[in-house]
């Protein structure tokens, strides 16, 4: 049925409360722009199914009418309703090995599936994200990793206070916490044992972007990723501020053949004939903050091969915490051994066995894995969300899904995001299948 859209429960995590809509947009799009919306009725939404019935919306389990369902996060087999058109972030355009099962089904129920994530402009910069409170909530998080872990080795330190980001009301409570720690840093000075303290970021996208504006909140001083390893031979730090540097693609790949240069170009043909140098800088580092962007053909930033080697025999080695806000499980950060989610969201990674253990007791870095962290600031992440996708629902509400591909008239941008068309692969992700198959030899 045109011009019906349904907003779907998740079901993929209980601490999940995100939604892709808010009562006020839902309002707009019924008052506004005659669109009937139907909200699947869910008590651990940010926003109460009443508020939705006030704002104009149907509250029911029914959703067949609806031309496309809008979610947030992936959806179980279970869930998949045979013809119907869904948009979620579906993780699953690099061959994830634990979602091909669910795209498997999404196929054999002739189900059309549009990913939030492939909205992107001509330069490829998406236009649909949740990026900004993942890099929020990951850097709040990271700074309360870092004060239990320094509480757990009995030193004393300003980051003791900080509380998880589930325990603040918004981003404004957050950056007044932080500048609490600010002062206290000002004020007392660090330990001498966390002198210089300094923070690496990787990535330049929302993510980061957003984490480094809550870090700027202490009393910061930036160092160039070029300046860092002569920065701690001269020794000269100050205890009244942190340290940080920003790791841009220069900094952490060079030419495999050669050992020096970088070229965006053939980086982007050709990463595998590139090796990353990021290891050279961890250990001047305190603390890493890693939203950068990766794929399994990109080099690995940290390796557990690296760690097995410097960790163990490093004295006192300064490496506390690994924010791993991409969250790519054996990914970028090889250390990222498994996601994690609020209810235990770090665990320590113990680099002479290989082995971990959850919290934040151990011999090895406290790695912060979340994958939905956004979820932790629900209200002010679900209403950016929305704000950004609004002003395509109209259109997608208008779209006969059930066309041919060629009759679609979808925007441009969301012909990108088209993964499955009426349980067809596109052309653009018809290499999908071999992910496919793969998952289904075992």
């Amino acid at each position: 049925m045109l011009k019906c859209i349904g907003i779907r429960r998740e079901t993929k995590d209980k601490t999940q409360s995100r939604t892709p809509l808010s009562p006020d947009q839902v309002r707009r799009l019924v008052s506004d722009h005659g669109i009937k919306v139907v909200v699947e009725s869910w008590e651990r939404r940010v926003f109460a199914d009443e508020e939705y019935r006030t704002a104009g919306a149907e509250v029911s389990d029914d959703q067949k009418s609806c031309n496309i369902i809008f979610g947030v996060k992936e959806i179980a087999p279970e869930y998949l309703a045979h013809g119907q058109t869904y948009c979620f972030f579906s993780h699953t355009v690099k061959g994830q090995a634990y979602n091909m099962p669910m795209l498997q089904t999404i196929i054999d129920r002739k189900i059309t599936l549009l990913d939030y994530e492939m909205v992107t402009d001509d330069q490829g910069r998406r236009l649909i994200y949740f990026g900004d409170y993942a890099g929020y909530a990951g850097m709040v998080d990271g700074l309360w990793a870092l004060g239990r872990r320094l509480d757990h080795e009995g030193i004393t330190n300003p980051f003791s206070h900080i509380r998880y980001a589930t325990d603040y009301a918004g981003l404004s409570e957050i950056r007044e916490a932080l500048g609490v720690t600010a002062a206290q840093i000002r004020r007392d000075g660090l330990d001498p044992q966390l002198v210089p303290f300094v923070c690496g970021f990787t990535g330049y996208g929302h993510v980061s972007k957003s984490a480094q504006s809550l870090f700027d909140i202490l009393p910061v001083e930036t160092i160039a990723a070029s300046d860092l390893e002569s920065f701690m031979q001269r020794g000269s730090f100050s205890n009244k501020c942190v340290y940080k540097v920003e790791f841009s693609k220069p900094d952490l790949y060079v030419s495999a053949k050669h050992g020096e240069g970088f070229d965006a170009q053939c980086f982007r043909e050709d990463p595998s004939a590139f090796q990353c140098i990021f290891e050279r800088y961890v250990p001047h580092l305190a603390m890493i903050v890693n939203g950068i962007y990766w794929e399994p053909r990109f080099p690995r930033l940290l390796t557990k091969a690296f760690m097995h080697r410097w960790f163990p025999s490093a004295q006192d080695p300064r490496l506390r915490v690994i924010a791993d806000i991409t969250c790519d499980v054996d990914g970028s950060i090889e250390l990222t051994v498994k996601e994690t989610n609020a209810d235990n969201p770090v665990f320590v990674y113990e680099p002479a066995s290989e082995t971990v253990r959850d919290g934040w007791e151990g011999t090895g870095p406290v790695i912060l894995a979340v994958d939905k962290l956004p979820t932790e600031l629900p209200l002010e992440s679900s209403q950016a969300f929305g704000e950004s996708l609004m002003p395509w629902v109209p259109t997608l509400a208008n779209i006969d899904f059930t066309k041919p591909l060629d009759q679609l008239l979808l925007p441009e941008s969301w012909e990108r995001a088209l993964i499955v068309h009426n349980g067809i692969l596109t052309p653009r992700y018809k290499d999908l299948q071999k992910s496919i198959d793969k998952e289904n030899l075992k």
